[in-house]
């Protein structure tokens, strides 16, 4: 097989299985509005099953760039398939609070294989990082976003066994096609994206800190709106809707958060990181701020502005690790920067029960705005920071 063409198949699955990732993910907390009815049971109390998979996705994303310097990126992408697959199709026969948690845990360890190695896999195969991150992030997104609409409407006609059984199936017949269309990593060091030179700088160390501080912030962010965004439509929408139109506002909001990938895919490739960081940051607090203090439609526009921002920031992230880390380091570094993001993040569940419990969706919309604001903070000081160095120096990796 040609490195062109193993290249291009590899980013092809690399985009489905992203898109795959963020679907099977975020099944439940959508699927967990039918389960509450059918057992009679709280929304706090069931979405609190979902804790353990949000830690493993951040706690188990750490190794996996080790894992893959021995396994083969390719080889531990195929196993990221098949174990989502299996534990979709677990979760289907779930009859028991604990048999959730259990298999949402196992979920989300599988889970935890994509970002590091789907992240290292794309940069090192890329011709153009700006456009291929992009795209890469609208697949995510639209995994993210169709997970709401879908899984809604299977709960609402098939029942909620049905909105895992589903995509557990899909899983497992694309790894299968992973399996047999792509035969190995190739050459990471080739034409592409990965063999660019790295960004020099004056203080490797500042400029690591406040990435790491906004990674974790962002983490927070974007698990908190990501899983509570239908529960947030249900009640704050102004009127009673029923679940496939929750599902469905909340995959249009989803789909804006796309659209903004796009536009950060283009703006990486003519324009300078820092500038672009700080300028997308803003919105995360305006936008959330907004969504806290009003119901219905500018409820609607400030989650539209968050997410935008929120998966903006994806790209950005992904970008300055492709553009900042040698690519020897990449895998560990990716490994790094997702077991910042979605370790710390796995508290959105919990935090979001606490919150909803004490005050509703207000609160709860209020602590992501700070979280938000936070960001925005860090993004000023990466572009105070972020002068040349007349030393090829670039960021730790740990």
């Amino acid at each position: 097989m040609s490195p062109d063409l193993l290249s291009r198949r590899t980013i092809a699955f690399v985009n489905i299985a992203h898109a795959l990732d963020h679907f099977v993910l975020l099944i439940y907390p959508t699927a967990v509005i039918a389960i509450a009815a059918e057992r009679h049971l709280s929304y706090a109390s069931l979405i609190g099953l979902s804790t353990g998979a949000f830690v493993a996705f951040g706690l188990f994303s750490l190794p996996m760039g080790w894992i893959a310097d021995r396994m083969g990126r390719r080889n531990l992408l195929a196993i990221f398939f098949g174990g989502c697959g299996i534990a979709c199709l677990g979760l289907s026969t779930a009859n028991a609070p604990i048999m959730f948690g259990i298999w949402l845990f196992v979920l989300g360890v599988f889970s935890a294989i994509y970002h590091p190695i789907g992240s290292t896999m794309l940069v090192s195969h890329t011709s153009q990082l700006g456009r291929d991150l992009g795209i890469n992030g609208v697949w995510g997104n639209l995994g993210a976003a169709f997970a709401s609409g879908i899984t809604a409407l299977l709960a609402a006609s098939l029942g909620w066994r049905a909105a895992f059984i589903l995509p557990g199936l899909v899983c497992l017949l694309v790894g299968i096609a992973f399996v047999s269309l792509v035969p190995g990593d190739g050459d990471s060091h080739g034409n592409s994206g990965g063999s660019k030179a790295v960004i020099p700088v004056a203080r490797p160390m500042t400029l690591f800190l406040l990435f790491a501080t906004a990674v974790v912030a962002g983490g927070m962010t974007f698990n908190i709106t990501t899983i509570a965004l239908p529960k947030i439509i249900d009640e704050r929408a102004g009127v009673s809707l029923p679940l496939v139109l929750i599902g469905s506002l909340a995959t249009l909001v989803f789909v804006f958060g796309a659209l903004t990938q796009l536009l950060m895919g283009r703006l990486v490739d003519r324009y300078t990181l820092p500038r672009i960081f700080v300028g997308l940051s803003i919105l995360q607090p305006l936008g959330l701020g907004l969504a806290a203090l009003t119901t219905g439609i500018p409820m609607l526009g400030g989650l539209v502005l968050a997410m935008a921002a929120i998966y903006g920031q994806v790209v950005i992230n992904d970008a300055m690790v492709a553009r900042y880390v040698p690519a020897q380091y990449r895998a560990r570094a990716f490994s790094v920067r997702y077991f910042l993001g979605f370790t710390t993040s796995g508290l959105a569940v919990p935090l979001i029960a606490l919150l909803h419990g004490m005050s509703g969706f207000t609160l709860v919309l209020s602590v992501a705005a700070t979280f938000g604001t936070v960001i925005f903070l860090c993004s000023v000081g990466f572009l105070l920071a972020a002068q040349p160095s007349s030393k090829p120096t670039s960021l730790p990796v740990g």
